[in-house]
């Protein structure tokens, strides 16, 4: 009886251990599939360092067809672009990354023309562009240049004291040129004083801060354009009257904008509020962080951007066209209309107050299908080498464009550069530093050590 007891006994336990083996072995097996079905992480950074970019993950999720990512390297290096790319994998079902080593399979390495390690092929809907290097920029930028078939040319007006597209100096605009044709625009400039007409193939024409008048023939070949369906981003400096580059009034193509809605003022905007002076700028370089609800602003949210020697504007639908306001200065800031001495003198009793509008965008309908598009900003310098990488410049600098050019589901916060996060010390904080981690630390450890010594002898 007792026999049977124990063997009964022993079978009950038999039964439970397998029992809870299987629902182990199932729960494994579940949470496996689901982590591999839904990879989630959580970047804890200060900088998001280990995140992608909204633009990134809204490119990627809404892909309507099939997108392939190529890497192209030794079996040893694919740790090292897996950090990255499985980020896009675990974006979209319709994303698929390939890790290929072309000394393993020289065929498909040799069909699609690779010659050096580390090469990376994007390819959708047929087309294959490549990225340049294993960096969340070019990977995104070689997506939208496969999704965006044709060309969108970026045509820059010249001849009139513009800023240059090849110019490397803090005010050329040849990272400004870098950011479009990683973004699928090609870029030129074209003299509208040799043939007052811009070229038919010009996606968006860009006015870049003349510094000379712009005479008649000019300023009707860019009304023209946009009354008929083109688009035009245009940046007007104050008529500064200080130095060595003063800049002219412009009066014909003043009057061309306010006939559109946007006035601009002769004046200065400055930012009294000191928030510059944390990044180093002075009061004429105007800090926005306020924005509209149009689709080019619509995803700055809290992004500062930074307008050096601005002019403000008053914006209001014209009799055909339709303008509104993009973004303006903070409260505490004041427009002065002293525009010929370097020394900015405040006077709160003359000068107006803010917040002012420094940027508009408008529509004019051209009774057809297509309608005229147009930017206006208030300053050029915003887009300098020295100050394009600015926080937000280089974002609504990309969003304007993909505005003027119909592209709006490419408008957001585009991969930025990996933040430089060294720590700098000055003389008494390394003073500090030496003596209490190289002489008081081991000195503490050698004291207790006596102490303990002493007590035990």
């Amino acid at each position: 009886m007792n026999l049977d007891w124990i063997k009964t006994r022993q079978t009950r336990y038999t039964g439970y251990v397998l029992v809870y083996s299987l629902v182990i072995i199932a729960v494994l097996g579940a949470a496996n599939w689901l982590a591999n079905r839904h990879n989630k992480s959580f970047d804890s950074t200060a900088n998001k360092r280990f995140s992608l970019s909204d633009q990134t993950e809204k490119v990627v999720r809404d892909l309507k067809s099939d997108a392939t990512i190529t890497y192209f390297d030794r079996t040893s290096e694919f740790t090292r672009a897996r950090d990255l790319l499985d980020r896009y994998d675990n974006l979209s079902a319709k994303l698929k990354v390939d890790f290929v080593d072309p000394d393993k399979k020289p065929q498909v390495a040799k069909t699609l023309g690779v010659r050096n390690y580390g090469t990376i092929y994007v390819e959708t809907n047929g087309r294959r562009q490549e990225a340049k290097s294993l960096t969340e920029e070019e990977v995104t930028g070689a997506l939208i240049r496969a999704l965006k078939g044709g060309e969108r040319n970026a045509c820059f007006v010249s001849g009139s004291g513009e800023h240059g597209l090849d110019d490397t100096g803090r005010s050329g605009y040849s990272s400004a040129k870098e950011a479009l044709e990683r973004n699928n625009y090609k870029t030129r400039g074209i003299s509208l004083l040799e043939k007052a007409e811009v070229p038919k193939d010009c996606t968006v024409l860009v006015v870049a801060g003349p510094r000379y008048e712009y005479p008649a023939p000019v300023v009707n070949a860019i009304k023209t354009y946009v009354e008929n369906g083109g688009r035009a981003l245009l940046m007007v400096d104050p008529a500064l009257h200080f130095g060595q580059d003063d800049i002219a009034p412009n009066p014909g193509l003043e009057k061309l904008l306010a006939s559109w809605g946007v006035t601009l003022n002769s004046d200065l905007a400055l930012d009294t509020s000191g928030i510059g002076q944390i990044f180093g700028l002075s009061e004429v370089v105007p800090l926005v962080a306020s924005y509209e609800s149009h689709a080019i602003v619509r995803e700055m949210r809290d992004v500062a951007t930074a307008f050096p020697l601005s002019r403000t504007l008053e914006v209001k639908s014209g009799e055909k066209a339709t303008a509104e306001k993009l973004f303006s200065t903070s409260a505490n800031s004041y427009a002065t209309g002293n525009l010929s001495s370097p020394a900015i003198r405040l006077d709160t009793k003359r000068d107006k107050k803010g917040p002012f509008t420094l940027g508009a965008a408008g529509t004019y309908p051209t009774g057809k299908e297509g309608q005229g598009r147009f930017v206006v900003v208030g300053s050029s310098s915003w887009l300098g080498n020295n100050f394009v990488r600015f926080n937000g410049n280089r974002d609504l600098f990309l969003n304007m464009m993909n505005w003027l050019s119909s592209d709006e589901d490419l408008i957001s916060i585009r991969p930025k550069e990996p933040e430089d996060r060294r720590l700098t010390l000055n003389r008494q904080q390394m003073r500090v530093l030496f003596y209490s981690s190289v002489i008081l630390l081991p000195l503490l450890v050698v004291v207790s050590g006596v102490a303990v010594w002493w007590r035990r002898r």
